[in-house]
């Protein structure tokens, strides 16, 4: 399930109607599927978009998206810094950024107008939308393994316009793994004296 987190205010929120009523206000809406048994371990692109269809379905009628497609990337996929450094510095889109994860992990921060920037953690089962002209950027998790149903009402309208701010470099790319410890806690070692996956 995701998780928001408000740097500035030092706050978290974990629960799904929190998330969902924080989010209300920017015209970002999400959702948590059940994911359990939906697909196998080795499922094509093909497999998942069958697997999904009425989700699909449902989203292309009420958002009027056109088409659906998976993005696959790990830590071996080719290029994939470059790819990274095409969305890890803020921008925007002409169309809204719609987004469910089938499996990994990865991280929007996003910079309302009128709002503090806040970061949405995702992992399996979570659908978010990023409103078209939002200013927001994404990162990948530690294992740099995400692999997503994404929905276009147009491709063109997913080229990134960048705002140049240089807000991004003012928050941390984070995200917890499974076997996070906060600085100080006991069973942490010296070793561990940095356990903020920064990327």
């Amino acid at each position: 399930m995701a998780t928001i987190t408000i740097q500035d205010e030092n706050r978290k929120i974990e629960d799904v109607e929190g998330i969902r009523d924080f989010l209300k206000p920017f015209g970002i809406w999400y959702e948590n599927w059940d994911v359990a048994g939906r697909i196998s371990a080795d499922a094509t692109d093909e497999d998942i978009l069958t697997a999904y269809q009425p989700e699909i379905d449902r989203l292309k009628k009420e958002g009027g998206f056109v088409t659906a497609d998976v993005i696959n990337v790990c830590a071996d996929t080719p290029n994939l810094d470059a790819m990274l450094n095409k969305f890890n510095k803020e921008h925007t889109h002409s169309e809204d950024e719609v987004r469910f994860t089938v499996e990994g992990r990865g991280i929007f921060h996003i910079h309302p107008e009128g709002g503090p920037v806040f970061a949405v953690q995702v992992e399996s089962g979570d659908l978010i939308n990023v409103p078209a002209g939002t200013h927001h950027w994404f990162d990948l998790c530690d294992d740099r393994k995400i692999r997503c149903i994404r929905l276009f009402e147009d491709m063109s309208g997913w080229t990134p316009e960048y705002t140049d701010s240089g807000v991004d470099a003012n928050y941390t790319a984070v995200c917890w793994g499974p076997n996070y410890l906060p600085p100080g806690a006991e069973g942490q070692s010296d070793s561990d004296s940095d356990p903020v996956v920064k990327l």
